[in-house]
């Protein structure tokens, strides 16, 4: 059985509720998931588990949240080769940049060594019914790449 973390970042509790489903989905498929928020956690925790999954809001033109600033500069200070990661995140297309946080936060975590195991998720606001069902897969598909790959 995976051990996930699942990190996120809301201001609404659009990311939140995608954060919650997506560990649902985790725990549907035999996985452990462990939420926490950004406050409440830094990047080193990543390294107790057998994945995690970040996720936050984008802010202004693309940028990741003021919450997010801190965990993101610790990314800098590990090595996160053979980390199995995932990123999901909430946005409004209505500005140049959809969800530049969650592309920000997945090319760090190439940068330092992590494999993402599926294609970032961007949801629009918060997830309609039909995407409420896409969050839970997401964390099922990580899940079972987390235990394939263990």
């Amino acid at each position: 059985m995976a051990k996930i973390l699942v990190v996120y970042a809301s201001l609404t509790g659009n990311t939140e509720e995608i954060a919650e489903l997506i560990a649902e989905g985790i725990r549907q498929s035999g996985g452990e998931a462990v939420m926490k928020s950004v406050t409440d956690c830094n990047a080193f925790d990543i390294a107790s588990y057998d994945g995690a999954v970040l996720g936050a809001y984008t802010w202004g033109d693309g940028e990741l949240p003021d919450e997010f600033l801190d965990f993101y500069e610790e990314l800098n200070e590990i090595d996160l080769a053979g980390s199995k990661a995932a990123v999901f995140g909430s946005g409004d297309t209505g500005y140049d940049i959809y969800c530049g946080a969650v592309d920000l936060i997945e090319e760090k975590l190439k940068e330092r060594g992590a494999a993402t195991l599926q294609t970032s998720l961007k949801i629009e606001y918060g997830p309609t019914a039909a995407e409420k069902e896409e969050c839970r897969k997401f964390g099922q598909r990580f899940a079972e790449a987390c235990a394939a790959v263990s």
